[in-house]
């Protein structure tokens, strides 16, 4: 267990759950107007196509809004033709329907070519924000991805991401269409009876009263579902990873009932904001419908007294309900884009979280391996007077010397080497390598000079001979034999299907655990680097298999400086330099002879395992 890992144990604990249990959920309320304009203004990099997207709408709109007002006139042909003024001109009514006709035509056409356009801007936009939350999330100190479930972090940039793409694409062309739509069409209304205008306007106050409240009562509602939803993946991912765990205790049940308690969580907050926001479309049908009615009654009689034609009062009708129907569809849209919204407010949370320092502009000189720590002080907690985790350590490494580190759970091993790596800066003092500080050149320059080998043994998808390559990507096939010759991978590989292409997932569970871990030795290997970091590379292996793989770490350790963490002592018999560390600080500092001589935490900690067991 890491330093870092027996910190968070020193916590409460938290009881009755398996994995996943405990997951607080924040009720933070969603800043609807602030975090819209952000995403609206992310769209500003394709203003181009926007204003030919804003072109083709108003287009559509005009040649929807114009064609009612253009079939009137054949009512009112037919029906002089009906009532005996003058004979059906059929001919001229043709002529009409075929404008109308081609009027829809071509408004279609227009709303076809502007959805092509808005769909590739939206998904140019949510690609663009992927690759923004996938740098950010490697400039993220290592600390703020410590913080976050691993699922509730997955969460926010799948899921998350995807709904903000989902109702972008659904609201941004309903929002400009039925916008626009509501204005053309009040302007041919006034056209042809203001008052008659002013009746069918009554219902837009309404509307907007309604629409308020639900958004107001909703929106927290629609946050707490994302937060609710990434809980949700944070204990499923925690479980599947954890599966054989699961298993072994016997707590199949109590994941279960955990998982079945926030799935009611989020069942039941989900439920409340679509229902809530799904209020606002059978209010505005019905408020629609009411004005349908009054509009077709007070037309009919003014048609009864000759105030109005038939064909104005039938293109009337046609616009009341070309009205009410874009404000009924915006205001059933209130669900998507609270949704969406409150997905984008997750999304910038992780953008907006801060980054590590920036890099210095130094450089490293040419590489020998010497390091030391000068008064190192390190807590993890970053709070004033938070109880330090190593305190004043000072140690001097010279250039090829293999040092092991050993000492009780907690004593701050893998904390020496997180600093090292620069996983975390010290609070006080320095750390040097070849007499530069760290924090005076680029991460990836200091990192680029130490290999590192850890008691989890990660392997990505893809073949063995690519995963022993992710050490070095400029590595030919022949660096990557000699690596795996090196390490004895070369011995196990042949005997699999594809030998060297043999394909293996993230988990590695087509090879056994020693050989992983021979395959992490061998990316170490080629990566040949000047600082050798291995932490408890053989606490998880048989005592034949931890036999080639100390052979292979001896290989890999020849003419470079080596740290190597171990609670197995047989390991690092032969290590130059053994520092015993409790507490933080190095107690006791010699080789393995001097060490047991002296009688001190070393000789006990070396009988407690070869000499009986330790009460």
């Amino acid at each position: 267990m890491s330093e870092k890992t027996n910190q968070t144990a020193r916590r409460p604990m938290r009881r009755g759950g398996g994995p996943g249990m405990g997951v607080g959920m924040g009720e933070k309320t969603m800043d609807f107007k602030g975090s819209g304009k952000r995403l609206l203004g992310r769209l500003r990099p394709f203003r181009a196509t926007l204003t030919v997207v804003l072109v083709l709408t108003i287009a559509a709109v005009l040649l929807s809004v114009i064609a009612p007002r253009v079939l009137g006139t054949a009512v009112d042909e037919i029906y002089a033709g009906v009532v005996g003024q003058r004979p059906i001109a059929f001919g001229e009514v043709g002529r009409i329907l075929a404008i109308v006709t081609g009027l829809y035509l071509c408004a279609a056409l227009a709303q076809l070519v502007q959805g092509f356009l808005l769909a590739k801007v939206v998904q140019r936009t949510v690609q663009r924000l992927r690759d923004e939350v996938e740098a950010k999330v490697n400039r993220l100190p290592l600390a703020y991805l410590d913080g976050q479930p691993r699922g509730e972090m997955l969460s926010r940039v799948t899921n998350d991401i995807d709904n903000v793409g989902q109702s972008m694409q659904q609201t941004i062309s309903q929002l400009l269409f039925n916008g626009l739509t509501v204005i053309g069409v009040v302007v041919m209304m006034i056209s042809i009876s203001w008052w008659l205008t002013i009746v069918a306007v009554l219902a837009v106050p309404v509307v907007m009263l309604v629409t308020a409240r639900v958004m107001k009562k909703s929106q927290g509602l629609f946050v707490q579902q994302w937060q609710h939803t990434g809980a949700l993946n944070a204990q499923i991912e925690e479980t599947y990873s954890a599966h054989e765990l699961v298993k072994v205790f016997g707590r199949g049940p109590q994941v279960q009932a955990a998982f079945a308690a926030k799935n009611d969580e989020l069942t039941g907050v989900s439920w409340k904001a679509q229902f809530i926001s799904g209020l606002v479309m059978p209010i505005m049908m019905f408020v629609g419908n009411l004005q349908y009615v009054i509009v077709c009654v007070l037309g009919g009689l003014q048609v009864a007294n000759g105030g109005m034609s038939l064909g104005q009062v039938t293109a009337f009708i046609q616009y009341s309900r070309q009205f009410t129907q874009p404000i009924t569809q915006l205001a059933s849209m209130v669900n998507l884009l609270q949704s969406g919204v409150a997905s984008a407010e997750r999304v910038f949370e992780v953008l907006d979280a801060p980054e590590e320092p920036a890099d210095a502009a130094g450089s490293l000189p040419p590489a020998r391996g010497r390091v030391t720590f000068e008064d190192v002080s390190f807590s993890y907690s970053a709070e004033p007077g938070a109880q330090p985790l190593i305190e004043d350590l000072n140690l001097s490494v010279e250039p090829g010397q293999t040092v092991a580190i050993v000492g009780p759970t907690g004593a701050g091993k893998t904390t020496l080497v997180n600093l090292i790596m620069r996983f975390y800066d010290v609070r006080t003092g320095r750390i040097t390598l070849d007499g530069t500080d760290i924090r005076d050149v680029p991460r990836s320059q200091l990192r680029s000079r130490i290999g590192m080998v850890l008691q989890d043994t990660w392997l990505f998808h893809g073949t063995i001979g690519d995963n022993i390559a992710y050490g070095n990507p400029d590595a030919s096939d022949e660096d990557v034999l000699e690596a795996a010759q090196a390490t004895f991978v070369d011995r196990f590989v042949h005997s699999l299907p594809d030998g060297y292409d043999t394909i293996v997932d993230e988990d590695g569970t087509n090879v056994s655990v020693g050989e992983r871990q021979l395959i992490t030795i061998a990316r170490a290997f080629v990566a040949d680097p000047a600082l050798l970091i291995l932490d408890e590379a053989t606490s998880s292996v048989d005592t034949r298999t931890e036999v080639l793989v100390q052979h292979a770490m001896a290989a890999l350790r020849a003419h470079r400086t080596s740290f190597v963490i171990a609670h197995r002592l047989s390991t690092i018999r032969d290590a130059d330099v053994i520092l015993v560390m409790d507490q933080g600080r190095i107690v006791e500092q010699g080789n393995h002879e001097s060490l047991l001589a002296a009688g001190g935490v070393y000789a006990d900690l070396y009988a407690s395992q070869f000499e009986g067991v330790a009460t």
